[in-house]
């Protein structure tokens, strides 16, 4: 049995409780022990930042050129905290329960309330940084909505709150190079654990501009790699995103968790062609003063503003009153989906939705009116007052959505439609964020375990932080107590050996096919029986279809794929080669998790199991236990449940009507 390591008593004293009596390590010893961290986003750096200012020797590995470049600084839109600055009913009590709720209970209690506790610390820690959150006209803190809540309680900097959260932790984390307790190794991707008598041990990395194999020991390995969303070819993720190093921990002996729950962004620039290889995210935040419409006649093709206000079907506000066009993003992602499947979309393909500003114009203008004193202002006046508010909160996000499509937005509403963004599965961890494997840690996206399954608006930047600054602190220490015993490592021992043999011979065997595909081709193709059969909604036949399809391009993959270029030099289609080939072997259990979990929860929704009115229907009673699989060979894998007990939150059908 998966042992989840949940301290015992009341939830809201877990965290604290454990904290109390965790082993601890000093600081003379914490110098003799080192930590191998995979990736710089938001939760390798604070995690590397925080540990190399506890004294660990600590190296860390991106595959960019810069910590700076991970796909942590595309998140636009904030990061949550139970601050209740707007005395609006926020704690942390409303947080935990929003987050339950918001994954469709399929989350752990415990990791969930600790995520919520430490979410107030963040914000502090990077106020102190000088994270230049927006503020109000007094200076304190500013807080807008996200989908999901009833509340305002997410942080922002304009439509970059990533890239500004990253720069503060990329500073803590340049801090601990110069001191000496941080190694940076850039343009390095991690091909292999070594274990060492049952526990992580090490790592292969290869340096990606030589081509050389490098070996690299530690006490612990920390995998921060992010997301898999790259699975689907199109996505919201930066192209280099990958699921490489958490499948080298899960074909190592890692569980992988709850793989089929992806989340599906409702707010994305809608595909233009077929060449397009990357889709672009519209911050979530919009949806806090934007409204989203279709026409009421199926078929229109009248521009937006030709058609009246009682031809707009606002069908957020109209399905869901209670929380109109801030529902969660996997009940907005479906109902866009339905609209446009029964013939409502808008634009040339009819695959979108509006999402309107006019009201918010209008409406802060009015304000801004007021706030000045003045009288009798003609309409032109207050839509100009109007967009000049909007450009201060949302200035960015209108401009690239601009220079994308060469459409106004503060003029004609934006065209939006559901792409992939972000996965709730990971690899499986327990209460400390160790993996399966002793001494392997996995943090942020590229874990499972506190998004249940669906994630909120704003909660990626929270969880990434909270796991390096917060939680890992404590919890390695519990592990590495006792590893000061084991002494310095060393790379010169068989483990090591094979490992870089194994690596050596995969890159060897990709080189020498010499087929006529391409890998972009193949991760094509992979991407569109991904989306096409286990995308916005599953059903058994089309998941059955997948898996045998998935399994049929995988013996195309290894026989007929081509990469140019020499193996011990700079070679990005090696590099990518690797990449979809381990997204090939990730596509299949995807799809094997989707057909086993027959009920529809979250960002998973199973055809054959919606209520009458097409919402998800659980079956608490069947599937309310996490996933993990373990690999156990080529095309198969072992399925061990973790059952969720909720003391505090009584599981019931979700609404936000």
């Amino acid at each position: 049995m998966l042992n989840a390591k949940i301290p015992d008593g009341p939830l809201e004293k877990k965290w604290e409780d454990y904290k109390g009596h965790v082993k601890l390590v000093n600081p003379a010893n914490k110098r003799k022990l080192e930590v191998i961290i995979i990736g710089t986003g938001l939760a390798g750096a604070s995690a590397a930042a925080s540990l190399g200012e506890l004294g660990y020797k600590v190296k860390a590995f991106c595959f960019q050129d810069s910590p700076r470049r991970a796909h942590s600084i595309a998140a636009q839109g904030g990061i949550n905290a139970a601050k209740n600055y707007q005395n609006d009913g926020d704690s942390v009590f409303r947080l935990f329960y929003d987050t339950i709720k918001g994954g469709d209970y399929r989350a752990r209690e415990g990791n969930v309330h600790r995520l919520a506790e430490v979410s107030t610390n963040i914000i502090d820690q990077c106020v102190a940084q000088g994270v230049p959150f927006a503020r109000e006209y007094g200076g304190l803190l500013s807080n807008r909505s996200f989908g999901g809540t009833q509340v305002q309680r997410t942080f922002y900097a304009a439509g970059q709150t990533g890239q500004q959260l990253l720069i503060g932790a990329y500073q803590a984390l340049e801090r601990q190079v110069a001191l000496g307790n941080v190694k940076m190794y850039t343009r390095h991707e991690m091909l292999e654990i070594v274990m060492v008598e049952g526990k992580a041990r090490g790592i292969i990395a290869r340096n990606l501009v030589t081509g050389e194999l490098e070996r690299h020991a530690g006490h612990a390995v920390l995998i921060c790699s992010g997301g898999y969303g790259n699975v689907f070819y199109l996505s919201t993720n930066a192209m280099g995103s990958n699921v490489t190093a958490a499948w080298k921990a899960h074909r190592k002996g890692a569980h992988f968790a709850n793989p089929c729950f992806t989340q599906i962004h409702p707010t994305c620039i809608p595909v233009t062609g077929e060449h397009q290889s990357k889709l672009t995210l519209m911050s979530e935040s919009l949806r806090n003063d934007g409204r989203i419409w279709v026409p009421k006649k199926k078929g229109d093709d009248r521009r937006a503003d030709q058609i009246p206000e009682d031809e707009r079907d606002y069908y957020l506000e109209r399905r869901y009153p209670a929380f109109g066009n801030l529902v969660p993003r996997d009940v907005a992602s479906r109902a866009a989906k339905e609209r446009c499947d029964a013939g409502y979309g808008v634009g040339t393909s009819k695959q979108a939705v509006y999402l309107d500003y006019a009201d918010a114009i209008l409406r802060y203008g009015r304000i801004e009116a007021g706030k000045r004193n003045l009288s009798g202002t003609s309409d032109a006046q207050i839509i100009a007052m109007g967009k000049e508010v909007v450009k201060e909160k949302y200035g960015n996000l209108f401009d690239m959505y601009e220079k994308i499509t060469g459409e106004n937005p503060y003029e004609v509403p934006m065209r939006i439609y559901p792409a992939v963004h972000y996965t709730m599965g990971g690899l499986w961890v327990d209460y400390e964020l160790m993996t399966a494997i002793p001494g392997l840690y996995a943090l942020g996206e590229a874990n499972f375990s506190d998004h249940g399954a669906n994630r909120l608006g704003a909660s990626a930047l929270m969880q990434g932080l909270a796991d390096g600054y917060f939680v890992i602190p404590y919890t390695i220490g519990n592990y590495l107590a006792e590893e000061i015993r084991s002494g310095a490592l060393t790379t010169n021992q068989p483990a090591f050996d094979e490992a870089e043999k194994s690596v050596r011979e995969r890159l060897e065997t990709l080189m020498s096919i010499k087929g006529t595909e391409t890998v972009e081709t193949m991760h094509k193709r992979l991407g569109k029986i991904m989306w096409d059969k286990c995308g916005m909604a599953r059903n058994k036949q089309g998941l059955t279809e997948a898996i045998e399809e998935i399994r049929q391009l995988r013996k195309e993959f290894w026989s007929n794929i081509r990469i140019p270029g020499k193996i011990n030099d700079f070679n990005p289609e090696l590099d990518k080669a690797g990449r979809v080939a381990d997204f090939i072997e990730l596509g299949e259990l995807m799809c094997i998790d989707a057909l086993n979990r027959e009920e529809s929860c979250g960002g998973h929704f199973r055809e054959e199991h919606q209520t009458e009115d097409g919402e998800a229907l659980r079956h608490d009673d069947q599937y309310m236990y996490v996933a993990a699989w373990k690999s156990v060979g080529t095309h198969e894998w072992q399925l061990e449940k973790e059952p969720l007990d909720y003391e505090v939150v009584k599981p019931s059908q979700r609404s936000y009507k």
